[in-house]
């Protein structure tokens, strides 16, 4: 066996992701039981950025008005077409401080997006290539005005709140009646594209996989970033941010923090 699968190995590790192997293994954990949340996360993240990086590239490039139309389009999209989503590690991370998800389910969440991530990006620049449209971008930040990455960190942590604040008011708190989805999803759409411009030192990512799925893509060597600033922008400080918001959300709305 392991003669037959040695040549396929090698024949396809050059266009292989980073880590897309051990994504796709975290499907299948504890008898399949998460595979409906790991094929949601996986397809919904690469239709988030299908929808939301074209926003300004593909759509809108000369218009600032289409851009923000077609990213809220996007938002809108990717999550009623990929079954609502998370999307984001923060967010994974939020929902299983305030109980809504354990940690298994967690886990192949977030490992569903990173698979996402690695796969669209590269996908979307061939698309581009062979379509002669602009190429994607993505977030990174510039450590010759900011060495250790504390500036783009906050940025990032402080981003990171006020979106799980909107997530947590206009999904738990506020109702909108018999359109209670077609009303939220556009506020979330704009109110994401709003942190967007208000908080760019970092890309912005406000999304761990965002940060390191396009740093992987954009590495010459297609590996993950080694720089420890890159981890504690996108990672740390977001994964800070949502705690505290949920720490702020159990004191306001009464529940649990990590089980406590």
């Amino acid at each position: 066996m392991i003669s037959v699968l040695s040549p396929f190995v090698h024949a396809t590790q050059d266009y292989m992701p980073a880590g897309l192997i051990l994504s796709v293994a975290a499907a299948f954990i504890v008898e399949k039981s998460y595979m409906t949340a790991y094929r949601h996360e996986f397809v919904g993240t690469l239709l988030m950025i299908s929808f939301t990086f074209s926003a300004g590239k593909w759509l809108g490039a000369d218009s600032q008005n289409v851009e923000w139309i077609a990213h809220a389009c996007g938002v809108v999209a990717a999550d009623y077409i990929g079954g609502g989503p998370h999307v984001n590690p923060a967010v994974s991370l939020s929902m299983w401080a305030l109980g809504k998800v354990n940690y298994t389910e967690m886990y192949v969440r977030i490992a569903a997006q990173m698979g996402g991530g690695l796969v669209a990006f590269p996908l979307f620049h061939y698309i581009s290539e062979q379509l002669s449209m602009t190429s994607f971008g993505g977030p990174t930040f510039d450590p010759s005005e900011d060495d250790d990455g504390s500036a783009a960190a906050l940025s990032e942590m402080i981003a990171t709140i006020l979106l799980l604040f909107f997530i947590y008011a206009v999904n738990w708190e506020l109702h909108f009646g018999k359109y209670h989805y077609w009303i939220k999803q556009p506020l979330t759409a704009l109110w994401i594209r709003y942190l967007i411009v208000t908080f760019p030192r970092a890309g912005p990512a406000m999304n761990p996989m965002l940060g390191t799925a396009w740093a992987v893509w954009d590495s010459e060597s297609g590996s993950f970033p080694q720089d420890p600033a890159h981890y504690f922008v996108y990672w740390v400080a977001p994964f800070v941010g949502a705690i505290f918001a949920s720490f702020c959300y159990v004191v306001y709305a009464g529940g649990t923090l990590f089980g406590n």
